[in-house]
């Protein structure tokens, strides 16, 4: 029996649907690589190349501290050969997946690879770690080379590629973080102030010599309360800094809520822009890659810190 014209639409466009919504497959003799963010497949993809088939969880705009696993995410972590993560409970929701799947395979928390005495603990409880060590280039780096040996270990027949794409990679971050350094020092000492929703930027404090203030604590999932907001506020009027920051991962509502208190007290501070923190840019974009990211972010926070009050009253 021959199908009708319309049912035969309708077998095509189901067929069709259902491989769209199928994770990414394996390709034929290539591992097969999960990563929980955009920064950690960049670092990735730097290293193995075309050699593997690398895929992220998270896309941008999406905030790691909150972000829960779907059922498609746990299909690919059940497929992955390699699954790396950054750990210091970045991924709070997605530690005990994690976990249990260390038992089955290959799973890498990339910065839980450098030494405890590189991390930063701006909390009262022992062991809270700063997740967000990629804001530190140096220290990325460092991490980026740790990964690789990882991965090395579990494709030695590619090693000598994976050193070689490892040290061009750390060649671009060592320009990198010399381009940071350089841009960072055109703000005035006094205005080296970053102000963001929560406190992702500590280690860019702590490497390019910035005072970091974030509303929240390191994670997302922390409260503020009014008078959190009314001691921002204050601090920044007394030291008249210019500009405050959002960030693409995490809502606006807060910091707005600052810019407004600023303003009832007759400063005029500005949003100086939207921050890549916890997520890169779009894909297929400059800011979608780890370089892009940090050049976007400091572009916006050179330019916000450095004006006067006439640019102020222009913005």
């Amino acid at each position: 029996m021959y199908w009708s014209h319309t049912k035969l639409i309708l077998f095509i466009s189901l067929i069709i649907f259902t491989f769209s919504c199928n994770p990414l497959e394996k390709k034929e003799g290539q591992t097969y690589i999960v990563c929980t963010t955009g920064m950690i497949k960049d670092a990735v993809e730097n290293i193995v190349g075309d050699k593997a088939n690398i895929e992220a969880l998270m896309g941008p705009g999406v905030d790691p501290h909150l972000y829960k696993a779907t059922q498609g995410d746990l299909k690919k972590l059940q497929q992955a050969d390699i699954i790396v993560y950054n750990g210091l409970f970045l991924e709070g929701k997605m530690g005990d997946v994690l976990q249990k799947l260390k038992r089955k395979k290959t799973v890498i928390a990339m910065a839980e690879l450098l030494p405890d005495e590189t991390y930063i603990n701006n909390t009262e409880f022992q062991g809270a770690f700063d997740p967000h060590i990629w804001f530190d280039v140096n220290l990325w780096k460092e991490a980026v080379q740790l990964l690789s040996e990882e991965l090395i270990k579990t494709d030695s027949l590619n090693q000598s590629l994976y050193n070689q794409n490892a040290k061009e990679f750390s060649i671009q971050l060592d320009s990198l973080h010399q381009a940071v350094q350089s841009q960072i020092n055109l703000i005035p000492e006094d205005k080296k102030v970053l102000v963001t929703a929560h406190d992702a930027f500590a280690y860019f404090g702590r490497a390019y010599d910035v005072d970091v203030r974030g509303l929240q604590g390191i994670s997302t999932l922390s409260e503020f309360g009014l008078r959190d907001v009314s001691n921002l506020v204050d601090f920044i009027v007394q030291n008249e800094i210019p500009a405050i920051y959002t960030e693409t991962s995490v809502s606006e509502k807060a910091i707005k809520a600052v810019l407004q208190g600023c303003k009832s007290k007759g400063h005029d501070v500005i949003i100086g822009g939207s921050l890549y923190s916890d997520a890169m840019g779009e894909d297929d974009t400059f800011e979608g890659t780890y370089i892009g990211m940090v050049h976007s972010n400091v572009e916006k926070i050179v330019k916000g810190l450095t004006m006067d009050s006439n640019q102020m009253k222009n913005e």
